[in-house]
């Protein structure tokens, strides 16, 4: 099979070029699509993942306390951090999926995309070896990282909505974002939706990346919410 140039593009988003292009698309395979899927790249992508990051917390906060550090690692490894990386590289147009999972919109599935990136992680690591998956890693996540208050842990905006949401018995809010035109000469800027059941209208926000856009999003609907509530 050949790399389509969606997926040629995913590349060079991930400044990384396969050896053995086969296990990069076999990271995208899911289990729908072929016996010959992402699911043991995954397995390893998740202990390789795991390791990254706590080694980068441990490095990065010599003051903190383990229990802390954990709680650290768990909110940056967990699936919903997963799926919003698995959203800025736009995973979803180049999964490889089967019939049934194309027509029930599996590209746009959280676990579906979370499972990919770690997918994505293990085969670099199997193509290459640990200093270059680390690199990858670090620069996943570099923003995240960087945006750590070690003083205030809070739970981020798209979080504590989720919770609330889930608390009251609610669907999951629907997120979308595109990015917006602009010069050459400026920044990119993102715009996100953000659709929640109990409220009337889609709340809108803009962000520098699809992640900033997501939380000003949810951060407005929490706000929205709290009055009407």
């Amino acid at each position: 099979m050949n790399i389509t140039s969606r997926q040629n593009a995913l590349l060079t988003q991930l400044e990384y070029q396969f050896k053995d292009t086969s296990l990069f698309l076999q990271a995208l395979t899911h289990r729908s699509a072929d016996a010959k899927n992402n699911e043991r790249l995954e397995y390893l992508g998740d202990a390789i993942l795991s390791f990254v990051i706590a080694e980068a917390l441990f490095d990065s906060f010599p003051q903190v306390r383990e229990g802390k550090l954990s709680r650290l690692r768990s909110s940056l490894v967990k699936g919903v951090t997963l799926a919003e990386i698995g959203r800025e590289l736009a995973l979803g147009e180049v999964l490889i999926l089967g019939p049934g999972e194309l027509k029930s919109g599996g590209f746009r599935r959280e676990s579906i995309l979370a499972d990919t990136v770690e997918a994505i992680l293990g085969a670099v690591y199997l193509d290459s070896d640990v200093a270059q998956v680390k690199a990858l890693i670090m620069r996943l996540y570099k923003e995240r990282l960087e945006s750590i208050d070690v003083d205030e842990v809070i739970k981020d905006p798209k979080t504590r909505l989720q919770e609330l949401l889930q608390s009251r018995q609610q669907a999951l809010p629907i997120y979308g974002v595109k990015e917006l035109k602009q010069g050459s000469d400026k920044p990119p800027l993102f715009e996100a939706s953000c659709q929640v059941s109990l409220l009337d209208k889609v709340v809108v926000a803009q962000g520098a990346s699809h992640r900033k856009a997501e939380q000003k999003s949810a951060e407005r609907a929490l706000i929205l919410l709290a009055e009407k509530l």
